[in-house]
């Protein structure tokens, strides 16, 4: 019986794939280092620094510790300046009205993402007091797809992972979700998963799911 919903954010509640490519574009063409929407899309639900390791995969020099904390902190503050473009318009009427649905029928609602700019995101969209918890890049230690930050989610609800659905876009979250013990709803590559529980077309099919 499901009683809380963990949602990761990027993907499924909103779209901010556009600012973070452009943030890592802008970092990997400064250092000389080819980066394109291919190499892109091996970022999604990754940490912030696998990413960074992702890239420099093709850098002609090996960085140091203090170099790589320094080409994050830049990348994430050229992504939280393109995240000032966002506002309640980036939030669509689909995810609106299905989110208000779950929570008229009772649900407990959490975001388990990966981002540490989750609070911003989603006082951006007009989401910033809406759900019931967050677990986010500033209470983990380890990312997708260990299951971490949703267990962390489910705690801060108050329920077991059994009683919880996540609801996922990216193969790492699923792979997550199931590592964790969780029932999990699939968005785009996600519902090909095969660990996935339900493969969605589109948000509003949560609907139909609980």
């Amino acid at each position: 019986m499901i009683k809380g919903i963990i949602f990761d954010l990027d993907g499924v509640i909103c779209f901010t794939d556009k600012f973070h490519y452009m943030a890592w574009k802008q970092m990997a063409d400064n250092l000389g280092i080819y980066f394109d929407e291919e190499i892109n899309k091996r970022l999604r639900g990754v940490s912030r620094m696998d990413s960074l390791e992702i890239i420099l995969e093709r850098a002609d020099r090996t960085f140091s510790a203090e170099e790589k904390e320094a080409l994050a902190a830049q990348k994430n503050e050229t992504y939280r300046e393109l995240l000032q473009q966002m506002s309640e318009a980036d939030l669509s009427d689909e995810v609106r009205d299905t989110l208000q649905e779950l929570r008229n029928r009772g649900y407990q609602l959490a975001i388990g993402s990966s981002s540490k700019n989750t609070r911003t995101i989603l006082e951006r969209i007009g989401l910033g007091d809406f759900f019931d918890a967050i677990s986010d890049g500033t209470n983990i230690t380890r990312s997708k797809p260990d299951p971490e930050v949703f267990l962390k989610a489910a705690e801060f609800i108050g329920l077991a992972p059994e009683d919880c659905l996540v609801v996922e876009d990216a193969d790492a979250g699923i792979e997550a979700a199931a590592a964790g013990g969780f029932a999990s709803a699939g968005l785009g590559d996600a519902a090909k998963n095969p660990k996935v529980t339900y493969p969605m077309e589109k948000f509003s099919d949560l609907l139909d799911i609980l």
